[in-house]
């Protein structure tokens, strides 16, 4: 294992297929929060029945190594990208004059994400624990948490920017997920990175929705 882990194609296919999930979980995720625009009974049907799912610790420690190899891979590319071409990000284009902001920031955005991610999972599970009752079943008020936290301004500021800085970092990362697994081609290549950048602000524009709505109509 550690043999192949020497190898950047290796090291690059990891990256990708790590990429691939978190994309996957990232859309799933952002459209099960839409439910927040229903109200509090879906969204907290949804969430008990996402937590009450004998899968859902298999899924989540799934999750959390996704994430780790991601960024390991990410440093490892990283170091070995410096060493051979002078500081640039080992998923950025070979071309200086096809490269963009968000290639050239992706090792930034990545931290300032993976920084976002802890502190949005440490309040989601460690904030105030509410209950409430649906058809008898005791479940997690997670909607009057969600209200509770996105009431502040400066939390709503925080987490708007944060995902603002995650659909830069998609823009980018998600079309390199396709050139990370093997499928680069000129006739292709447009079309992908043009379905990346789409994806990217759908996402950071659904995210954002959601402390926003809940800001100015809760």
């Amino acid at each position: 294992m550690l043999q192949l882990l020497k190898s950047s194609i290796v090291k690059k296919f990891i990256m990708g297929l790590t990429g691939l999930g978190l994309v996957g979980f990232v859309f799933g995720h952002m459209t099960g929060n839409f439910l927040i625009f229903k109200g509090a009974e879906a969204y907290n049907t949804y969430g008990y029945f996402l937590t009450s799912n004998p899968a859902y610790p298999l899924i989540a420690w799934g999750l959390v190594g996704c994430v780790a190899l991601h960024v390991l891979m990410g440093i490892l590319l990283a170091k070995e990208n410096n060493t051979a071409k002078g500081g640039r990000y080992a998923v950025a284009p070979n071309k200086d004059k096809e490269s963009s902001f968000a290639s050239n920031t992706m090792a930034y955005t990545g931290i300032l994400i993976l920084f976002f991610i802890s502190s949005h999972l440490y309040g989601m599970k460690y904030g105030t624990y509410y209950e409430v009752t649906y058809d008898g079943v005791v479940m997690r008020d997670l909607h009057r948490l969600v209200v509770e936290i996105f009431q502040s301004p400066l939390n709503v500021f925080w987490y708007v920017v944060s995902l603002v800085f995650l659909g830069i970092h998609l823009s980018h990362g998600t079309s390199s997920i396709f050139q990370s697994l093997g499928f680069n081609h000129p006739r292709y290549t447009p079309a992908i990175k043009c379905i990346g950048v789409v994806y990217a602000v759908v996402v950071a524009l659904g995210f954002i929705s959601q402390p926003l709505y809940v800001y100015f109509v809760h």
